[in-house]
């Protein structure tokens, strides 16, 4: 692990533009400031390390046998949290954009867990015992992620004699905002501004504030405010310090790299969709799609065209279009303006 000290000639670095210094790289977190950029893109790329960074998880459980204490779908559910490493999940495709009916090798893993107690005592089913049993598009895709000094991982189950499981699990890339279980990070770590000089923080204290709210190590970066400056209203955050944590699933500087390069293909598609010319940026940002799957956002689909259509039946509702409820062009049925109302 690399750790760095504060620098003494921060403020040479303000005239050339956005820059990263990393205080910390380690094999499970990442800890680095940000400087000279706005807070709207430094949110967005916290925002995108949470939610929208693909990876693999269990999506789908069969169970063949189970006379374990567990039923199946407090198995399946623990499954579908054990880390799979992902270093490799953009070469696999989304199960919604394959042609296949169901999965097959381009879109999905196949993950098999067979165990079964003979003796007495408790026999432990960890994560390590889960096989691949497909062929991904790497070797190491898929595979289950032991961290602890024991290379066995979570615990799936416990059984006793003459209990058994058996189960065919199958892996599909997705992301956080679908599921928690596609999550690369832990935990991401955000502060700006840890004196509070730009008072966006309002601390209730009972008696002392200092001692009550404790400055983080954040603040040894930052010169501490002077006593009776006036307030500037115009100062805007510029500088930004994250600390993330990776699940297991893939590096930490990885999961910083990914997130970089889902923000470029999310601001090429909507230079593309409001310019309508196409680059190298959009044509990759065509192959990512972080939707849930079955929305389509197309020209007859927005809200303030024709309305999107529900699984329940119901068409159009949007502004100007007919109501499902009869008639009318107001999402409600009525008309403006003391017209015949649908309703």
């Amino acid at each position: 692990m690399d750790v760095y000290e504060p620098m003494d000639d921060i403020d040479a670095l303000e005239d050339r533009g956005p820059q990263v210094q990393v205080r910390v790289a380690g094999k499970k977190n990442v800890d680095f400031i940000l400087r000279n950029i706005d807070l709207a893109l430094a949110n967005s790329l916290r925002r995108i390390m949470l939610a929208e960074i693909p990876t693999v998880a269990i999506d789908l459980v069969e169970v063949l046998e189970n006379t374990s204490v567990i039923p199946d779908e407090f198995l399946a559910h623990r499954l579908g949290l054990i880390p799979l490493n992902s270093k490799d999940a953009d070469q696999l495709n989304y199960t919604r954009d394959c042609e296949c009916d169901s999965y097959c090798d381009l879109c999905s893993i196949v993950l098999q867990l067979e165990a079964r107690c003979d003796t007495r005592g408790v026999m432990k089913v960890y994560a390590r015992d889960l096989v691949v049993s497909s062929r991904g598009p790497t070797s190491e895709l898929g595979r289950p992620v032991t961290l602890d000094d024991q290379g066995e991982g979570p615990i799936v189950t416990k059984l006793r004699k003459r209990q058994a499981v058996k189960l065919r699990c199958i892996v599909k890339k997705g992301i956080a905002k679908e599921h928690a279980k596609w999550a690369p990070t832990a935990a991401i770590g955000f502060e700006y501004d840890p004196y509070n000089k730009l008072r966006h923080t309002d601390y209730w204290f009972e008696h002392n504030a200092e001692e009550e709210w404790p400055k983080s190590k954040n603040a040894e970066w930052e010169d501490p405010p002077v006593e009776g400056a006036p307030f500037d209203y115009k100062a805007v955050p510029d500088t930004f310090y994250l600390d993330v944590e990776s699940s297991g699933v893939m590096e930490p500087d990885l999961i910083v790299q990914q997130g970089i390069k889902v923000l470029q293909q999310k601001l090429a598609a909507v230079v593309q969709g409001l310019t309508g010319e196409t680059d190298r940026g959009a044509d990759e940002a065509t192959n990512y799609d972080p939707s849930t799957p079955g929305f389509s956002a197309g020209a007859n689909d927005t809200m303030m065209d024709g309305g999107y259509t529900t699984p329940y039946g119901g068409g159009g509702g949007g502004a100007g279009q007919t109501s499902v409820w009869g008639g009318g062009t107001t999402p409600y049925g009525a008309t403006p303006y003391g017209q015949a109302s649908g309703w």
